[in-house]
């Protein structure tokens, strides 16, 4: 066990009571047979009402079934800076391993996990290795998961598909009972009555409770006498209720003989009749009756009628608890339009009115999750566009959008000019969905992308929205320079990136430059993006034919572009036309060609204007596609 442990925190001194009795019956089976039963395991409650100790005793009743068993108790802290020297230390994959080895892992104060994106990554894979394994997970937490800010969606879902218990407040006989026993474990004696006198205080925890107990036994010990309990309330500082039994002792007159004697008032009346329920408890049982069998939790009005007291305005909250019961209902219609992607999550959070704000969020998070992306728009797919762009960069969208497993991941292209980059992203967005019907494509540029994270912190639906974007199936992300000095935008980015290519999903990026030529962009963003292929796209003034929809000159469009030759002799004539070449400046025999470049065009450095970028060279060749030569960068 890596955190050292109190022995003392077992199953056996741990008082199970109607408020934890669930989540001791949990816990049991977790520490008897791991992995097979409720995994993972989420408690949750106030702070002191016993998580701590129920995550110690599993511990210590695993090692003690299975002496062999490896189990990792650690608090979120703990984890967390674990977590940060592996990362100083690069060492990562050893920590992982560190905690994915574990028989069952033991994770407290989960709340923390709020704004820690790499230490959720890393429990979200670290639950996913060790349930694969067979392991058990038990995680503790102050709130339930949909209360924790900005968790991750996946680990909501991973939380709710096991099982969450909710620890309540002691009632009145458990706390006599925690009372009794902690004093017998302690070796101390308590005078008849001590233990419920204290235990009908409303303490707001067991740590409370235990603290008055603690100054009770040490006063006995300091003073060497049995503490009264008349004594109570002066010395643990509050007002106790002393119960009926002292209060008649108070009605006990002293007799004029010395005697001790108790008055018996008008002893010929007979025993009066119980007096009838009032009207705000028939309504309220009425009420918990009605919504268990509808399926829905009644805590709510349970509590009100075991306080005894009419709450203010009864009829209003009867009215209240309705309407959280109905809205319930709405969400639940909503979520199965919408395909529910929760379907764990939502089967416990639609069951209570009092968790109608995190079902809320749960809708929130759902609609995020299925948001549609921003559909292309008709127009020409690569093939049309073919003549009007560098070869090799229609050649490598081709293999990128078309192969099952990519060799070009990312293709980058890069520009001057951004309408020529969106027209041949689009292409090449239209062909994909030619080919692949079914497939996300989602053609997004990066301050757009930004701009949607903010808007999803703001929404709180960060986990779902992250979600989304993972299931894209081909990514078209444009302005790449506007990555240069976003903190942020980089870091998700790249857990996208990493993300998709585990997927296979393929990705194109556009810049106004090369990567090399980028500033401001991590490095570990930057070699990825040179890690498949950049391509120069070029720019309009190379291209003497312009595409569809574009002008080329007063009145020309791009579909009054004379046609292609027909005759491989005519490949020729048509490369010149690409290149910008005149027929009087070429030379028309393949006599006049030497080493690939035509002769009569002069010195190619002095030749400025004919060799603008590499594409610009012209070849004789029976068969052009044997001549492409395709180079990674």
């Amino acid at each position: 066990m890596t955190t050292d442990m109190d022995a003392r925190l077992t199953f056996e001194t741990f008082v199970v009571g109607p408020a934890n009795r669930l989540a001791a019956a949990a816990a049991r089976r977790a520490a008897e047979s791991p992995g097979s039963g409720y995994n993972p395991l989420f408690l949750y409650s106030a702070s002191g009402l016993g998580k701590s100790h129920i995550l110690s005793a599993i511990a210590h009743h695993s090692k003690r079934s299975n002496p062999d068993a490896v189990v990792r108790y650690e608090t979120l802290e703990g984890y967390l800076d674990e977590l940060t020297r592996a990362l100083q230390r690069g060492d990562v994959d050893t920590t992982r391993d560190h905690f994915r080895k574990a028989d069952i892992l033991l994770l407290d104060d989960v709340q923390f996990l709020a704004g820690q994106a790499e230490a959720q990554e890393m429990l979200l894979r670290t639950l996913d290795a060790l349930t694969r394994a067979g392991g058990q997970v038990v995680l503790a937490s102050d709130r339930p998961p949909a209360e924790i800010d900005d968790l991750d969606a996946r680990l909501l879902s991973r939380f709710s598909g096991g099982l969450i218990v909710d620890i309540g407040q002691p009632d009145y006989e458990t706390r006599v009972a925690i009372m009794r026993r902690k004093a017998e474990d302690r070796g101390g004696r308590l005078a008849p009555g001590v233990a419920e006198a204290i235990g009908r205080h409303p303490f707001r925890n067991v740590r409370e409770l235990q603290g008055a107990l603690n100054r009770l036994l040490a006063t006995q010990e300091l003073e060497a006498r049995i503490v009264e309990v008349s004594e109570l309330s002066e010395l643990l500082g509050i007002e106790l209720d002393l119960g009926p039994e002292e209060e008649d002792q108070d009605e006990v007159e002293e007799a004029p003989s010395g005697e001790r004697w108790a008055p018996d008032p008008f002893p010929s009346l007979p025993e009066p009749s119980p007096p009838k329920d009032p009207p705000w408890k028939r309504a309220f049982r009425e009420a918990i009756d009605a919504v268990t069998q509808a399926g829905f939790s009644p805590h709510r009005l349970r509590r009100h009628l075991d306080s005894g007291e009419e709450p203010d305005d009864w009829r209003a909250v009867l009215v209240h608890f309705r309407t959280d019961v109905d809205r319930l209902r709405e969400i639940r219609a909503e979520l199965d339009t919408l395909g529910d992607p929760w379907p764990e999550a939502a089967s416990t959070l639609l069951r209570d009115p009092d968790r109608i704000e995190e079902a809320e969020g749960l809708l929130a998070s759902a609609k995020e999750r299925v948001r549609p992306f921003p559909e292309i728009s008709d127009g020409p797919d690569l093939e049309a566009l073919q003549s009007h762009f560098p070869p090799m960069a229609f050649r490598a969208a081709q293999a990128t959008i078309s192969g099952e497993r990519p060799e070009y991941n990312p293709l980058f292209l890069h520009s001057p000019e951004e309408g020529r980059l969106l027209l041949f992203m689009e292409g090449a967005a239209r062909a994909f969905r030619k080919d692949q019907p079914e497939g996300k494509v989602a053609l997004i540029s990066v301050p757009e992308f930004a701009e949607e994270f903010i808007r999803a912190i703001s929404d709180g639906v960060a986990g779902a929205w992250r979600e989304r974007w993972w299931t894209v199936d081909l990514l078209l992300l444009r302005k790449a320079e506007g990555l240069a000095f976003t903190e942020r935008a980089q870091e998700e980015f790249f857990h996208l990136f990493e993300a998709l290519k585990r997927r296979g999903a393929r990705v194109i990026l556009a810049g106004d430059r090369a990567p090399s030529r980028l500033t401001g962009i991590e490095d570990r963003l930057l070699t990825r993006f040179e890690g498949g292929l950049v391509v120069d796209l070029g720019s309009d003034s190379d291209d003497r034919s312009p595409p569809p929809g574009r002008k080329d000159g007063p009145g020309r469009d791009a579909s009054e572009a004379p046609p292609a030759p027909d005759d491989g002799d005519d490949v020729l004539a048509a490369l010149r036309a690409f290149a910008g070449v005149t027929e009087s400046e070429a030379s028309p025999t393949g006599d006049e060609v030497e080493d690939g470049v035509m002769e009569g065009l002069g010195d190619p450095e002095e030749v400025e204007e004919w060799y603008p970028h590499p594409e610009r060279v012209v070849w004789r060749w029976p068969r052009l596609e044997d001549r492409i030569v395709e180079e990674d960068r």
